[in-house]
């Protein structure tokens, strides 16, 4: 399978990265840091050394999808099996204390960046391509909410709603389109959201539960925004 993961970087990402290649998957990974995808790329082939991955730094939010990187994949790969959108940034602020800027990035990096991924690269799905979207248990409806994180809640809820109508788009093709509702992972992010907090699960526990889910998911769900959590905070 030919998968692509966005924000690889750390957390979750990483850890589906390493899963998928050392499940013998080719892997190209997206993220901002060079550094740590030069980390990930080494750690994943010093534990495989015929382990295909591929980093590539990128920026979502102004990199040029449907150029360059729609580009660099046809001619690698031909074709993408699995797209998990999984990057995301989480601002935590009271919300009279939120600015026109804040949610101009906390929907460009969530929700935005999730649709410039499917759109541009729409060429590359094929029948039975699954598009995994990673969005939260915060923007899942009827869930607890939180003080301090209302945009990402909402962008996040505005994440399924998409993955929603995407998979009904694309349902002639043979395409799959599902999000996961995430709860409660111990990832960076999660300590930004609530300091001190320690969640049942790590991020390598809820990576196997996604590439499970990537590579077999699609067979029983199709336009499902299905909630991934033992606990929320």
């Amino acid at each position: 399978m030919n998968v692509v993961i966005t924000g690889a970087s750390k957390g979750i990402g990483y850890a589906l990265a390493k899963k998928f290649a050392a499940s013998g998957h080719s892997v190209y990974a997206l993220a901002r840091s060079e550094r740590l995808l030069n980390d990930l790329k080494k750690e994943v082939e010093n534990k495989q050394g015929d382990a295909k991955i591929t980093v590539k730094t990128f920026d979502l939010q102004n990199g040029d999808i449907k150029g360059e990187l729609f580009t660099e994949l046809k001619t690698k790969y031909r074709q993408v099996d699995i797209l998990i959108n999984n990057a995301g940034l989480l601002i935590n602020k009271p919300f009279e204390e939120l600015t026109d800027d804040d949610f101009d990035l906390s929907f460009e990096v969530n929700v935005k960046s999730v649709f410039r991924m499917i759109r541009d690269l729409n060429k590359l799905f094929v029948k039975n391509s699954h598009i995994v979207n990673i969005s939260s248990m915060g923007g899942y409806q009827g869930s607890a909410k939180f003080p301090g994180l209302s945009l990402y809640s909402s962008a996040k809820g505005a994440v399924a709603i998409l993955s929603e109508c995407i998979a009904e788009e694309f349902k002639d093709r043979g395409i799959k389109v599902n999000a996961l509702a995430i709860g409660a992972v111990q990832t960076e992010m999660l300590s930004k959201a609530f300091p001190g907090y320690q969640a049942p699960l790590q991020p390598e526990e809820m990576a196997r539960f996604i590439m499970d889910f990537a590579l077999t998911g699609h067979r029983y769900f199709n336009g499902k925004v299905l909630p991934v959590s033992v606990s929320t905070p």
